[in-house]
């Protein structure tokens, strides 16, 4: 099992990572965050894709799609992948990680793979 930090610090390893954070889909706060900053600020992407999440949770509510979980949720970017993962442990019930990539320095299919592993690894 990962704590958050060394789960953060895994994220970033994973090619093209440009920021990483742990959300509270509650409060729409960053818990812990990493990346430089330069190309993206990590707390508004917080509170920003925290609606996204939002949304989406009322909508599966509303299709009566009790039985699914989101895996992920991708957002493409010309020169971004922006990848939500909610996190589906009873400890990480409301929150979700959010990993922004440089589209031309990633691989998307590995990153959903790493990612996934981090998320399952990750002890709130």
């Amino acid at each position: 099992m990962a704590n958050l930090e060394s789960a953060l610090k895994e994220a970033m390893s994973i090619d093209g990572a440009i920021g990483v954070a742990l959300v509270d889909y509650g409060s729409g706060m960053a818990l812990g965050s990493l990346g430089d900053g330069a190309e993206i600020d990590l707390n508004v992407a917080a509170a920003g894709n925290t609606d996204l999440v939002r949304a989406k949770m009322r909508t599966m509510e509303m299709l009566g799609l009790h039985d699914n979980d989101i895996e992920d949720i991708l957002i493409s970017l010309t020169g971004q992948y922006h990848l939500i993962r909610p996190l589906t442990t009873q400890s990480g019930r409301g929150l979700f990680l959010y990993l922004a990539l440089n589209r031309s320095r990633s691989n998307l299919a590995m990153a959903r793979h790493q990612l996934r592993r981090i998320e399952t690894g990750l002890e709130i």
